[in-house]
């Protein structure tokens, strides 16, 4: 408990140097009025209460913004970063927080943590076809072609063969099954 404290009271401190460059990027963060591509100086990251950038102080920013900016920081490769930002969230039950903590898990090399949190995302919502995706992918990641295909299934029962989610994991399933 005292370890977990003092990460996050570090990651805290260190928000401004991460988190603002995540919202620059316009991947997913911003929330202005422009569609998500507002950008705030460093140091700053867009309130959406507030509709603007501000300083982040401890509690001030909500599970959305966390979200966002830990999302952003997963798709740019800052994995510790992005567990940092995404383990601030007041709801831990919130699966797309638990689906990036555990993408960033995964990509980190601890693949059987980040089976951990997709598997808890989905026992909130078994139709989140994005962690079904991710799961199927450390499925591979570990040798599981079995389990990989059973979340191709599952994919294809709730959005079907053309969704997105379908295509990245029967293409990741492909490539497995060639090399």
């Amino acid at each position: 408990m005292r370890r977990r404290l003092l990460i996050q009271v570090m990651a805290i401190a260190a928000l401004p140097l991460f988190v603002a460059p995540a919202f620059s990027a316009g991947e997913g963060g911003g929330g202005g009025s422009d569609g998500g591509q507002t950008q705030c100086k460093k140091g700053a990251v867009w309130d959406k209460k507030q509709k603007k950038c501000v300083s982040p102080k401890q509690g001030m920013l909500d599970d959305d913004s966390i979200y966002d900016a830990g999302r952003a920081l997963a798709m740019d490769g800052r994995y510790d970063e992005a567990i940092a930002v995404l383990s601030l969230a007041a709801n831990k039950q919130d699966p797309r927080i638990l689906n990036y903590l555990g993408y960033s898990h995964r990509h980190s090399g601890r693949i059987t943590v980040g089976l951990g949190y997709y598997e808890e995302a989905l026992r909130i919502d078994p139709n989140y076809t994005l962690v079904r995706e991710y799961l199927g992918e450390a499925h591979l990641q570990i040798g599981d072609l079995a389990g990989a295909q059973e979340q191709l299934r599952e994919i294809e029962k709730r959005t079907g063969k053309g969704s997105r989610e379908y295509g990245m994991l029967s293409e990741q399933i492909d490539h497995f099954m060639r090399s």
